[in-house]
């Protein structure tokens, strides 16, 4: 807040309004010293992060990022193979502490494990579904329109997936379905009025990946809608927000 300059004027307002009688005025009394400062008392140590302050504290953060993981999981932040190595992890941790604790009260042991780095990015990372290719499609149509990845696409595999859906005589104008195929990979397939995305991942995706293909689809369709509808395809008119997946790494 900025002072009010007034409040330093300590002159009473008739005196301000009379004319100066004399250059020559007696010297003012001495003013008095003002008092000295109180020296400002020395701040106190900075206190350690309560997850580091006590193995109880620790115990207790641990708890909540194994909540978070659980929310993380329900809003399809994570998949299932993240979900469950992140969540061993601060389980393991948990079940250290409580170990080391349980044979000496006074141990700080406890302060190595809560304290590791870097392990929760590493799994997170590990365990993301990556996407290999996508393949794009007018419906009905089996020749791709285009197909990107680091993978070449198994299109006997995808046929077997889209025909049954495309002969659908009551098929959505939209719809978003995954799949495993093999053993560990899984296929999201979006479906518009005019065509078809087919991303297959190097793991289960978490929801918000799947919904991410749903968009990436329906921007096609939105940025591409007067030829599609035309019927007038050339691919290399179009435009593919699905090449996004393969800029940002799946």
């Amino acid at each position: 807040m900025v002072d009010d300059p007034r409040a330093f004027d300590d002159k009473d307002p008739k005196e301000r309004q009379q004319p100066l009688r004399s250059p020559v005025r007696p010297a003012p009394p001495d003013a008095p010293a003002p008092p000295a400062k109180a020296a400002s008392p020395e701040k106190p140590p900075v206190s350690p992060p309560a997850a580091a302050s006590s193995p109880l504290n620790a115990l207790g953060t641990l708890r909540q990022k194994m909540e978070a993981i659980a929310d993380e999981f329900a809003a399809g932040k994570i998949n299932r193979a993240q979900f469950y190595a992140l969540y061993r992890r601060y389980s393991e941790q948990r079940a250290i502490i409580e170990r080391l604790v349980e044979r000496n009260p006074q141990t700080d042991a406890w302060k190595q494990v809560i304290g590791a780095p870097g392990q929760t990015g590493f799994l997170r990372t590990h365990f993301a579904a990556q996407a290999l290719y996508f393949v794009v499609f007018r419906n009905n149509e089996r020749h791709p329109l285009l197909s990107d990845g680091r993978e070449h696409p198994d299109l006997s595999l995808l046929d077997s997936v889209l025909l049954p859906i495309w002969r659908m005589a009551s098929r959505p104008k939209q719809g978003l379905g995954r799949k495993q195929i093999g053993e560990q990979k899984w296929l999201i397939l979006a479906i518009g009025e005019y065509g078809s995305t087919v991303v297959v991942w190097s793991t289960e995706p978490s929801l918000s990946q799947s919904r991410l293909v749903r968009d990436l689809h329906a921007d096609f369709e939105r940025a591409n809608q007067a030829a599609l509808a035309r019927g007038l395809i050339t691919p290399d008119k179009l435009v593919f927000p699905q090449r996004a997946l393969m800029d940002r790494g799946g």
